[in-house]
């Protein structure tokens, strides 16, 4: 079986961790892609910064801090403390000293003229991961924040900086419009057998991927199906500042909200099936009758058996849609 998995964040990286961890237990034969989100993005003192795809890969390779979420474990930050003494870095992001050896590297690969996929490659070759990342796009699409007076302020800015507490008027995906899907992300849509959008944050992870002009006609012409896994559960986002985001775009804190603004396959939108959590199984008939299958799963990733029965729960929904036909 080919699983391709839409993901992004923190939330992404752990669902990931989770599928592969039920792969690895089957024994079966089955290839793990991942097209990650790129919207994150951003230069910063002369180094290309990744933070989605980082944060997967660090998961991955057993080199995440598990305790801030973020960055390589056994951290020192005496770059970034020089760093920020010469005013080349902001107070507000730190840099840790493995995590910046993983930047330099990339820049110097990216100007040396290697592709965003190709220097990706190069990354995940370094540890065992058990899946291949590929950008979305290799094309620059850096999110900016558009505050209610038009100040324009980088996501990274908002999120770390203001904690997601400034005002904000709506997204902004730089040069989105003629940005071009990375060949190796349609690839694994396209030859996919299941297709899962993680648990991931619908508008700053999901939410840019979707708007690279090409990922949506892969996804409706896709023969897998594509069943998605709700990150808000009991009205509250697992991680971050999910809430925020989805206030901005006019969409509730709510498992079924979000799924409908996914919106059925069969609709224009993306989604065959849905899962929610078990504190929201309320939600499943409205949804149901959004034209987007869902069941009611335990939806907690609390460790390695949590996460990776719910990446078989995800499957096997996904294998009951694609016998249904």
């Amino acid at each position: 079986m080919k699983i391709t998995v839409i993901a992004g964040g923190v939330g992404g990286a752990r669902f990931v961790r989770g599928v592969r961890e039920h792969v690895r237990r089957s024994g079966q034969d089955h290839t793990i892609d991942v097209v990650v989100n790129t919207g994150d993005d951003w230069w910063l003192a002369g180094l290309r910064i990744w933070p989605d795809h980082d944060s997967i890969l660090y998961t991955l390779a057993g080199q995440n801090d598990e305790q801030r979420g973020w960055g390589r474990r056994g951290e020192s930050e005496r770059v970034s403390e020089e760093l920020r003494t010469w005013g080349v870095t902001p107070e507000w992001f730190t840099l840790g000293d493995l995590d910046l050896g993983t930047h330099i590297a990339r820049t110097a690969w990216l100007r040396a003229g290697e592709t965003p996929s190709d220097v990706a490659g190069r990354l995940g070759a370094r540890w065992d991961l058990g899946v291949a990342l590929h950008p979305a796009t290799d094309d620059e699409i850096d999110t900016h924040i558009v505050t209610p007076d038009g100040e324009r302020l980088h996501f990274q800015e908002w999120w770390t900086r203001h904690r997601a507490q400034l005002a904000v008027a709506r997204f902004e995906q730089q040069g989105i419009e003629s940005a071009r899907p990375a060949p190796a992300a349609l690839a694994a849509i396209a030859a996919a057998d299941v297709i899962l959008l993680a648990p991931s944050n619908p508008v700053v992870s999901i939410g840019p991927v979707l708007e690279i002009p090409g990922i949506r006609d892969a996804l409706a012409t896709a023969s897998a199906p594509i069943v998605g896994v709700s990150p808000i559960i009991g009205g509250a986002a697992v991680r971050g500042m999910a809430e925020a985001c989805l206030a901005v775009i006019g969409v509730s804190a709510d498992a079924g909200a979000v799924a409908r603004h996914y919106g059925a396959r069969g609709r224009g939108g993306v989604l065959d099936g849905w899962l929610v959590g078990e504190e929201d199984a309320q939600a499943v008939p409205a949804i149901d009758a959004a034209a987007i299958a869902a069941r009611a799963v335990p939806l907690w990733m609390k460790d390695a058996d949590t996460s990776a029965a719910l990446a078989a729960d995800a499957l096997a929904f996904a294998q009951a849609l694609a016998d249904l036909g």
